[in-house]
Formats: C-alpha cells, structure tokens, sequence
C-alpha cells in the first residue's frame, strides 16, 4: 500500500439523508416499532416462561426467536435512533466491526432457529407417535446451542475476513448501520474473497435452510390434508401458517438484499430492506404468534385473568 493513505478510526453513518422535520418523525415511528419489539417478544418469553401448558420443543424454540429478535434489533436499532436526533454520526471502528459481528450472528442464527422450528412441526405432524423421542428435550438443547455456537462462529468469519483489508477511506458509510456490504466499499483492496465467503454463506444459511423449510412444509401440507379431524386439521394449518408468515418475511427480505440483481438504487434499496428485517420483521414476530396461534392466545388470556383474580 502507498505510504499516503491512512487508516480510519472512525466513520459516519450517513442514514436516511432526509430533511430534519421527517428525521424527528422517523425517530418517533422507529422508536414506537422498536418498543413494540422489546414489549411483544417480552410478552412472549414471559407467556411461555409462566404457562406450563407451553412448555414443549415448540415454544422452546419461539422463546429462542423472540430472544434472537429482540437482540438482532437492539444491535443497531438504538444507534440509528441516536442518529436521527444527532448531528455527530459517527461511530468508531471497533464498535462499528463489533455491529457488523452481532447483526450477522443473531441474523444467522434466526434463519438456523427458523431451520429447526420447521423440522418440530414436520416431526408432530408427520411423526407424532415418535415425536416426545426424535424431538427429547436433550435434542432441542443440542439443536438449539449448535445453531448458536455456529452462528457466532460464522460471523466470526466475516470479521475476521474484514480485519485483513486495509481501510483508507472513504470515512463515510452510507447505511443507518455498519452493514457488511457498506463496510466493505470502505476498504482500499480488493475484496473478493469477502464477496465469495458473502456469497458462500447466503446459499448455505439462506437457500439451503429455505429449500429444507420448503420441503418440510410441503410434507406438512400433504399430512394435514390426510387428517380427519377438523379440530386437529384447523390447529395444524394455524401453527403452520404462521411459521409460514415468519420464515416468508425473513427470508424473503435477506435473499433479495444479498442474493437478487441490485437496481438502479442499491443503497437506498438495502436500506429500506435491512429496515426491514431489522426493525419490522422482529415486531411482527410476536404479534403473528399472538394472533395466528390459538395456544398463545390462550395462554395470554389465562394470564390475564389470573392476574384480575390476585
């Protein structure tokens, strides 16, 4: 490298570039979405956590997405809010490196939570003689920590492929965030094999898990239509379609930012996508298992009436 060029220390996020007036209005908006996320997936943990009829594989791992999707938004959700009502944008670079870490490690991990979620619903439907032994509470442990451990330890990866590249500038990151792709346009080399690793991961924690959740369903569907009872086939289509709802939302706004054709308007595109699996997608969570599960409205009513009867 020439003996000009220095290293960055810090960076600005750049944001929306909107004017002040609707800045103030998109910090009111994000931060009532945000609580939302923090309330709602809170309500769920605690339903489940309080209500013994919930605690099954199933619930076990929603208690798992709703820890994952309040972490994912707490991990950049609060420094675009500061943003919005600052004039000093900047961030340092390791705490900046450390965003790119944690948004990459919880979104992995949801898409592996999601996996595991879909592989529950295909064992009690399709196998439910055999479901209490394929799915023991030591195998949902194990599933759970695996996908985890392995989610942190893939983000790993990225970071450490980033911190080999020198940075020179430019110090402006035009994102609310420290997105990966943003972070990489930063870097004064070339970062191919970064790209490739990118690409690498998105078939093997987006397409591979996307295409296991598909055959799953599939499997599913034909098994609910063979059901005779109509209780049983209503309970089956009202837990299987809201998984359907998340795993469509997420996936669907991940592949088109990493994997579809960019437009004319590439950032500005990718900004109102990672909005939107970072922010909305987390908030929506909670409330398509409240409204879509009969069992979690259920056991919110019971809570609620316990708690007018003390």
């Amino acid at each position: 490298m020439g003996g000009n060029q220095t290293w960055i220390t810090e960076v600005t996020l750049l944001g929306f570039q909107v004017d002040p007036a609707l800045e103030f209005f998109l910090f009111g908006l994000f931060s009532l979405f945000y609580g939302l996320t923090l309330l709602g997936n809170g309500v769920i943990l605690g339903i489940i956590y309080s209500d013994s009829r919930l605690h099954t594989p199933m619930y076990f791992f929603l208690s798992h997405l709703a820890i994952d999707d309040m972490s994912y938004a707490s991990s950049n959700v609060p420094k675009m809010l500061a943003n919005l009502v600052s004039q000093n944008r900047t961030i340092s670079f390791v705490p900046c490196l450390m965003q790119t870490y944690l948004y990459l490690a919880f979104a992995h991990a949801e898409c592996l939570i999601l996996v595991v979620m879909s592989y529950d619903r295909f064992v009690a439907i399709c196998h439910p003689l055999h479901y209490s032994v394929i799915m023991s509470w030591r195998v949902c442990t194990v599933l759970g920590v695996t996908s985890c451990i392995f989610s942190f330890l893939l983000a790993l990866v990225h970071v450490v492929l980033i911190l080999r590249l020198p940075f020179c500038g430019p110090h402006e990151i035009n994102h609310f965030f420290c997105e990966i792709l943003s972070v990489l346009k930063l870097a004064c080399a070339d970062t191919w094999l970064n790209q490739v690793v990118i690409f690498a991961a998105c078939v093997f924690i987006l397409v591979g898990p996307l295409s296991l959740v598909l055959v799953s369903y599939t499997r599913i569907l034909v098994a609910i239509l063979r059901i005779q009872s109509g209780d049983g086939r209503r309970k089956a289509f009202s837990t299987c379609s809201s998984h359907l709802c998340v795993v469509g939302l997420f996936f669907g706004s991940a592949i088109v930012t990493y994997m579809a054709p960019k437009s004319r308007h590439p950032e500005e595109q990718q900004k109102i996508l990672s909005l939107f699996y970072s922010l909305f997608n987390p908030m929506l969570n909670p409330l398509i298992y409240s409204l879509r599960n009969a069992e979690v409205r259920g056991a919110l009513r019971r809570a609620l009436r316990k708690d007018r009867t003390t």
